[in-house]
């Protein structure tokens, strides 16, 4: 499952989903919004961008890695600090795949999956350029 939504997500029942046969491992990786100073997180995406984006990625790992299952789940709108913000459960017939898997998907979301932040504070908030998405934030 490779998504963009605003409802949380039931890890328990992706890792289920990801021990396929022949499964030896299954990694998870959740993402939280931290208390940084912050109330909340708003996320935006460029969601016609952004999946496609996300599949290619799943794909790229699938074949590297030798990947059985692979989950990506990436949740927008406003979130509270503790929230789940991004979730990448990946299975695999052994560990340092799974754990090589799920690096490899985290660091090319960064890259280039176009996901905006906004971190909300008692003053106001700013668009961060944060960890997604093209480095320059959104202005405007």
């Amino acid at each position: 499952m490779i998504r963009i939504q605003k409802e949380d997500v039931d890890i328990g029942s992706l890792i289920t989903a990801a021990k396929k046969p022949g499964t030896g491992a299954v990694v998870v990786f959740d993402g939280i919004v931290r208390d940084d100073g912050i109330t909340e997180m708003e996320l935006e995406a460029y969601e016609d961008v952004a999946v496609p984006e996300m599949e290619k990625i799943a794909r790229a790992a699938t074949e590297q890695f030798r990947l059985l299952h692979v989950d990506i789940i990436h949740r927008i709108g406003r979130l509270a600090v503790g929230e789940n913000i991004l979730i990448i459960v990946v299975s695999a017939g052994h560990r340092p795949d799974a754990y090589a898997g799920s690096r490899y998907i985290i660091e090319e979301i960064k890259k280039s999956v176009p996901i905006w932040k906004k971190e909300l504070t008692k003053d106001g908030g700013r668009w961060v350029p944060g960890e997604h998405g093209h480095g320059s934030g959104k202005h405007g």
